[in-house]
């Protein structure tokens, strides 16, 4: 087995260095999963060493991990030269270079060209006078026991590999010594997850703590005016409140809050929409029904229940979060992506229009706004009965807010082809079942209600996926069609009529 705990970087003359041993071929695929786990797009990974050494077997665990199956059929490269496995999370090619004639030969089957976001792992890199200042290279050489292996890591590998190894470390305190780490597709927050198999399978989160960022909003931070978790505990806050609620939320099997880490269940994969993209009533009828159960359970509370919200457990979803939110679309999608840019005039009018409409929403009953309730964080727990069949699993940044913000946040899913009558079907189910609790619950102002924080929640997400685009994660644009048709339906509502005008150049 692979001493984890004993790599240490060794400053070598231009980057950092690692010198594992790898004691067997388990080892060799721990080791490859550690890589693949701290890859990303446009990396480079070269293996050199004599033949026997064990880079071809490096690099089949390295692509079995990013297939999550470790039966996956990674046949050799040497004849073909390069294989393209086009995995989900980002493309890979796979070249040997041993058989190469001539260095030229490298750039004739193309690894000089590759797409931005390809990974190359390439065995024999100096046959084809491969090399590149910022990747990882890997040199592996026999050991009278098992081999050894030098990593020059260039470019940022010194730092993710050594956050790599330190989450092996962790699951081997944790009981998990050996299991095997599969990366899961990441979405738009900057924490990262893994499948990790060891019998019962579970999930890694991997969320170091971020340092707060600039003042951006009257000498506050984004992160201190919206209210955004900056550390892990605040996930564990909110699982206790969820938890205690009767919301079925991943159980903690290992912590380790201070270095970002935590092992929770795994609830699986399956989901609440079509491989299409499209809604599965019946899944999410059971997730308008845990916002009922969730919602009468604080609205009904006594002060001095058990259950009752206390006020230091979550800040409040108030206008200002709400506003800062809502800016992103003035700074990242208008002039941007779509329309021309705001004046200072337009977006101060902009904004303050928002804002009205904000103050309108004050008063109102206040509940757990778990804040991102949609498809990509719920998962459908077959084999369980009624509400408990929702898994819910992203929640960190939870708040008190208005109890129409996730009842807009799943009925307008902007992720998923949802009609208008769906949409109807899904707010008139929500609303049958607080009148049924309590007969004088008013439609009216809960239907604005809706109608204003579902357009806000479009607007937010347009500002945020056109960052992320510009950022270099172009498909976040795939879903700003449906965004804007989201909105575009929104803004019909009346009480959004004023704020309306505002949109034209950009819908």
């Amino acid at each position: 087995m692979t001493d984890v705990g004993a790599i240490e970087p060794k400053e070598a003359e231009t980057a950092p260095s690692f010198r594992p041993h790898l004691a067997d071929e388990e080892a060799t695929n721990r080791l490859a999963e550690d890589f693949a786990a701290a890859a990303r797009p446009g990396d480079r990974i070269l293996l050199s060493g004599d033949l026997g050494s064990g880079k071809t077997s490096f690099a089949r665990a390295f692509i079995r991990s990013l297939a999550g199956d470790p039966t996956f059929e990674v046949p050799s490269p040497t004849f073909p030269l390069r294989i393209d496995y086009p995995f989900a999370r980002f493309p890979v090619v796979h070249a040997d270079l041993y058989r190469l004639g001539d260095p030229d030969e490298a750039e004739e089957i193309g690894l000089f060209d590759l797409a931005d976001d390809t990974v190359l792992l390439a065995e024999w890199p100096e046959l084809g006078d491969l090399a590149w200042p910022d990747a990882a290279n890997l040199t592996f050489e026999l050991a009278a026991e098992g081999r050894d292996v030098v990593v020059v890591a260039g470019g940022d590998w010194g730092e993710r590999l050594t956050r790599s190894f330190a989450i092996r470390r962790f699951l081997d305190r944790s009981g998990r010594a050996g299991a095997t780490r599969n990366p899961i597709l990441g979405d738009a927050s900057g924490r990262s997850y893994e499948r990790i198999v060891d019998g019962a399978e579970a999930i890694l989160m991997n969320a170091p703590a971020r340092p707060e960022g600039p003042a951006v909003w009257q000498g506050k931070s984004y992160d201190a005016v919206a209210h955004r978790a900056r550390d892990l505990s605040a996930f564990l806050n909110v699982g206790s409140l969820l938890a205690e609620r009767g919301v079925r939320v991943p159980q903690v099997l290992a912590q380790d809050v201070s270095d970002g880490l935590l092992l929770v269940e795994d609830f699986g994969s399956e989901p609440i929409i079509t491989a299409d993209r499209r809604p599965i009533i019946e899944r999410y009828e059971a997730a308008v029904d845990l916002l009922l159960r969730l919602h009468l359970c604080e609205v009904s509370a006594d002060a001095s229940a058990s259950h009752s919200i206390r006020a230091p457990d979550l800040p409040p979803y108030d206008a200002e979060a709400l506003l800062i939110e809502t800016a992103l679309f003035t700074e990242h999608f208008a002039g941007r992506e779509a329309g021309p840019e705001m004046s200072d005039a337009a977006r101060d009018e902009f904004l303050a229009l928002w804002r009205a409409l904000f103050d309108r929403l004050a008063g109102r009953e206040r509940v757990i706004v778990l804040r991102d309730y949609h498809s990509p964080n719920i998962i459908w727990l077959e084999g369980a009965d009624e509400t408990d069949r929702v898994g819910v699993i992203d929640f960190q940044d939870a708040l008190l807010g208005d109890p129409a913000y996730d009842v807009a946040s799943l009925a307008q899913d902007l992720r998923v082809d949802i009609d208008e009558a769906e949409e109807e079907a899904l707010v008139a189910r929500y609303i049958r079942g607080r009148r049924a609790a309590d007969p004088a619950f008013d439609e009216a102002p809960f239907r604005d209600a809706c109608a204003i924080l579902g357009a806000q929640r479009a607007t937010k997400v347009l500002g945020a996926f056109a960052r992320l685009a510009h950022e270099g994660k172009p498909a976040y644009r795939s879903h700003i069609p449906r965004i804007r048709a989201r909105l575009r339906r929104s803004l019909e509502r009346p009480v959004l009529s004023e704020l309306r005008r505002c949109y034209d150049p950009y819908l």
